[in-house]
């Protein structure tokens, strides 16, 4: 029942995206932040308990805060707002529905090495005319937490994930791995909910000069 439930939920939502979108004349392309994870899936679980799925979607909910606090908001729609497991194929169909101008998947890292650490930001590796603008937003995004905040770069890497497989035809599409819960430091850092606020206000600020250099781009094509 509950499950039914969540569906119902998303499909509402679904359906007055798109009645809102169809009553408008001219379309601003919206930002979706994909909150990985939810419901049953928790992702991976820090070795002090913290949960991926809790983590990425503090800084979803926290980009939303952000934005609604800047003087010029960005139409950024999250694909979940609570603790529901939301399909892959689902989080892509919301992002074609909404006719999105830049799609950013969030995630935590794992690995069996304690000692591991750092940023990795994922371009999808089917190449199209997206692929360009993607990686150069992977670039600067990893450029900032390396940056501002001092985490370590592990580079920008291209992967056939579904989300980006779905995306890159249609907009500009990266997945972020927002440091390892299987390392004691960086898990101690997301904990944090300062420091939440803080990887949110990068992300959010990358995204704002994404667009702005898409408009420079499309201006000097004109």
């Amino acid at each position: 029942m509950e499950k039914v439930l969540k569906n119902v939920c998303f499909v509402i939502l679904f359906l007055k995206i798109c009645i809102i979108f169809g009553q408008e004349t001219e379309l601003k392309k919206g930002i979706v932040i994909d909150v990985g994870h939810g419901g049953k899936d928790s992702g991976t679980v820090g070795i002090n308990g913290i949960k991926e799925k809790d983590v990425v979607l503090d800084i979803g909910l926290e980009i939303l805060r952000l934005n609604k606090m800047s003087e010029t908001p960005l139409d950024i729609y999250l694909t979940r707002y609570s603790d529901t497991l939301i399909s892959l194929s689902d989080r892509t169909k919301l992002a074609h529905t909404l006719k999105a101008g830049l799609f950013v998947s969030l995630h935590c890292n794992h690995s069996h090495n304690p000692n591991a650490r750092g940023v990795e930001i994922y371009v999808a590796s089917p190449i199209s005319k997206y692929s360009e603008n993607s990686t150069w937003f992977a670039y600067q995004l990893q450029n900032q937490f390396k940056k501002k905040l001092g985490f370590e770069s592990r580079g920008v890497k291209f992967a056939d994930f579904q989300v980006l497989r779905e995306t890159i035809s249609y907009f500009p599409s990266v997945l972020v791995e927002l440091g390892f819960l299987s390392n004691w430091d960086e898990e101690k850092y997301l904990a944090n909910s300062k420091n939440i606020t803080l990887v949110a206000n990068i992300i959010f600020i990358s995204i704002t000069k994404q667009l702005s250099n898409e408009r420079i781009i499309s201006k000097n094509l004109k």
